[in-house]
């Protein structure tokens, strides 16, 4: 599939803390395929789970209401000849949309943690980024930090927080996060287990449960990104900069103050670390774009005092599609955008099937009431 033939919708907000961030990064990737001539729609997911389709040369002041002006609704429908359709009004019929590929721009939430691909793959519908297991190990704090530890790689130790407990394995203080989240939404430094606990009974985002691992604040955050198509690459690596004056991590401010998401957040890139510590930061990285299954474009984010080096996480699907970092070598946004787009062409959603249900099994059942008895 072509990119520059490609009907092209980009998809972007959703149900989740960062609905604003990726609206930013959905309007980034529509204006610029649009600016390249590419068949290309917008669909804006609200925060209350409703599709519409607005338009893609909008800008960022048209949301900040909510559903902007002249919004088309949609319907998102599931099975054989399934997809989005515009809803017709009291007489007339849906209008089927006719989408090759969506560029999955929704970040954290039920966009990032498989939710939103399984309705996609279900309802038959090409997406960019993660599929369902790629996205779900991603958000999975705990589960993604098991599977690392697994393989070997360089990880601190990370543990659930039972409510009411007092000990974990190892010391504070600790660094708390939401097991299931993102974009350091709900990180926070506590001195203890008990604190961490009480926190889990009255934190907004740890209704789902929450990880501990140590704080070390000798730590520095590097990050690098990760493309899967046409040949897995890496990026040039950066170290994030804090701007929040005496903050102990790299903070949600620190991230998306500029207004333009992660692209126009402070950092040094390439960043200033030694031959040793980039070959090893980015050999981690190859490997953790296999043990995920990278599709599309992946940011992986790592800790390091300068000598030793620790991997922290996966966004699948980053901030700005962490276009920002592909400076060396360089890669054009739309280049980008257009391999996605084109890797989703050739790796189409997953199909399901009925074969082997062929009715031997209920034929044979009998009575309902006598296997309940």
């Amino acid at each position: 599939m072509s990119a520059s033939t490609a009907k092209i919708a980009v998809a972007f907000g959703g149900p989740s803390p960062e609905h604003d961030v990726s609206i930013l990064t959905g309007l980034l990737a529509a204006h610029e395929l649009a600016g390249a001539g590419r068949d290309v729609s917008a669909l804006y997911w609200s925060k209350t789970g409703e599709w519409f389709q607005v338009d893609p040369s909008a800008e960022a002041a048209a949301f900040v209401e909510g559903v902007p002006r002249e919004a088309q609704s949609l319907r998102l429908a599931m099975g054989e000849g399934g997809g989005f359709a515009v809803a017709g009004g009291r007489l007339g019929r849906a209008r089927a949309l006719e989408i090759d590929v969506v560029v999955n721009c929704c970040h954290g939430g039920p966009g990032e943690d498989g939710s939103l691909q399984a309705g996609f793959d279900l309802a038959g519908i090409r997406y960019t980024g993660p599929d369902v297991a790629g996205a779900a190990l991603g958000m999975d704090k705990l589960a993604f930090a098991g599977v690392a530890e697994a393989a070997g790689l360089p990880v601190l130790p990370r543990r659930p927080v039972p409510a009411g407990a007092t000990e974990v394995g190892f010391d504070g203080p600790y660094i708390m996060k939401p097991r299931f989240g993102g974009s350091s939404i709900g990180i926070q430094v506590v001195a203890d287990v008990a604190t961490a606990a009480a926190q889990l009974q009255t934190g907004t985002h740890y209704r789902r449960g929450a990880v501990l691992e140590p704080y070390r604040a000798e730590l520095f955050d590097l990050n690098v990104a990760v493309r899967s198509w046409p040949a897995l690459s890496l990026s040039a690596i950066e170290r994030p900069l804090r701007t929040s004056t005496g903050a102990e991590i790299l903070g949600y401010h620190d991230k998306y103050v500029g207004g333009q998401g992660m692209a126009s957040a402070p950092r040094e890139l390439p960043a200033a670390i030694t031959p040793k510590l980039a070959d090893a930061l980015r050999a981690c990285a190859l490997e953790v774009a296999g043990l995920a299954d990278v599709r599309g474009v992946a940011r992986i984010d790592f800790l390091s005092d300068g000598d030793e080096l620790y991997l922290n996480e996966v966004n699948t699907i980053p901030g700005s599609l962490a276009r920002y970092l592909w400076v060396d070598p360089p890669v054009p946004f739309l280049a980008l955008l257009d391999d996605m787009v084109e890797e989703a062409g050739a790796r189409p959603t997953a199909r399901y099937s009925a074969a082997g249900a062929d009715g031997t099994v209920l034929r044979g059942a009998g009575a309902i009431a006598a296997k309940l008895a």
